[in-house]
């Protein structure tokens, strides 16, 4: 191996130099025009990422979070959902889903994930339907979409609602639709670290549901439609002016940067040969936009350690099971979820659009020569 390299997981400094002068140019046309907020910078953001969502709508919202908590918020004014209605969602996602399931005092039911994609597995769902179940909510893990033909298919059997959490999946498409265009509404996160990421905080939701649409802008807006006329109990969750500007420059380069992340993927998969590793899999290359690249080894702390040794940062998503957590530790009595969960074997390795070849090159080349303890 050649002189030894310091790597970082992720390097946000380099993927947004890139567009420096872009996005110094959308931050002082927002400053000079003087107007901050639900502005023309949001309607031309939103307007372009349904487009390429390929949705009628898209709302800008504060983040993620509030993006799945505002299309669970809305379906409860409107009727379709009540307290203690079952939501369906995998058992290794971020602590977001289900914290927004919660919060609408709604009961997530968590079911095991198909231990190839680490997706949610569709005869687990229907395994876990009750006639309290109104919503399904797959999370396109890592950046793969999840079953969606199959899990629309169930929901419109059962007459479920589907809420797609794709803060990891911005572009992945499947059968000729992206993300955020298969259920009855998505959500996203622009979070710095995502596939479009912002400067900051953001997020978005998309639908084809007009209504829906509209009650969520209103919730995220204080519950108003019209200035000091609230209609419903509403939140301050609003996507700024300066992020969306930004997120505008970003989304013109999005599929250029997600071709790169699949280059490196790529090259990992033909050149990691380790008899320990499992590598990701893949059903279909175009639902994949490798937001992470995630191996799973028996001696993941192990190789963890040994890579951190030779300058290679790498992390785990996500190193407790949410019914460990101590918070959320009574969700273990209404799991479904019967598999010996992932936490313990998953290692997220390097990946991003500026990520060297170089670089590349000696992290295969370290992986490929870890020595599995005895």
């Amino acid at each position: 191996m050649n002189q030894m390299m310091n790597i970082p997981f992720l390097d946000l400094k380099g993927i947004n130099h890139e567009y420096a002068e872009q996005l110094k140019a959308a931050c002082n046309r927002v400053i000079d025009s003087g107007w901050y907020l639900m502005g023309r910078e949001l309607e031309q953001f939103e307007a372009t990422f349904a487009d390429y969502c390929g949705s009628q709508h898209a709302i800008g919202v504060a983040n993620g979070l509030d993006a799945l908590t505002l299309v669970l918020r809305a379906w409860k004014e409107q009727g379709r959902l009540r307290a203690g209605d079952e939501v369906i969602v995998q058992s290794n996602t971020f602590i977001a889903t289900i914290s927004a399931i919660l919060e609408n005092d709604l009961a997530p039911i968590l079911v095991d994930v198909d231990p190839t994609t680490h997706n949610l597995e569709i005869d687990a769902v229907e395994r876990a339907i009750t006639d309290k179940t109104r919503v399904i909510l797959p999370v396109h893990l890592y950046g793969q979409l999840s079953p969606m033909p199959q899990i629309m298919a169930l929901a419109k059997q059962h007459g479920l609602l589907v809420l797609e959490d794709a803060a990891q999946a911005h572009g992945a498409e499947l059968a000729g639709r992206k993300a955020g265009n298969w259920g009855d509404a998505a959500a996203f996160s622009f979070y710095p670290g995502k596939n479009l990421g912002a400067l900051g905080d953001g997020g978005a939701v998309t639908t084809n549901d007009a209504e829906l649409a509209a009650l969520v802008r209103a919730l995220g807006n204080y519950g108003s439609r019209i200035k000091y006329q609230h209609d419903h109990q509403g939140v301050n969750s609003r996507l700024d002016e300066i992020q969306a500007a930004m997120l505008s420059v970003k989304l013109a380069h999005l599929d250029s940067d997600t071709a790169r992340r699949r280059d490196v993927a790529r090259y990992y998969s033909e050149h990691i040969r380790h008899p320990n590793i499992i590598l990701p899999c893949v059903e279909t290359a175009s639902a994949h936009v490798w937001h992470l690249y995630v191996i799973t080894c028996p001696w993941r702390d192990e190789l963890k350690a040994y890579l951190a040794e030779r300058g290679i940062q790498c992390l785990i998503h996500y190193p407790m099971a949410i019914t460990e957590q101590q918070a959320y530790s009574d969700l273990a009595r209404t799991s479904r979820a019967t598999r010996t969960p992932l936490h313990g074997s998953v290692l997220s390795l390097p990946i991003y659009p500026t990520l060297p070849q170089e670089q590349q090159r000696y992290i295969v080349a370290a992986i490929n020569q870890f020595t599995a303890p005895h």
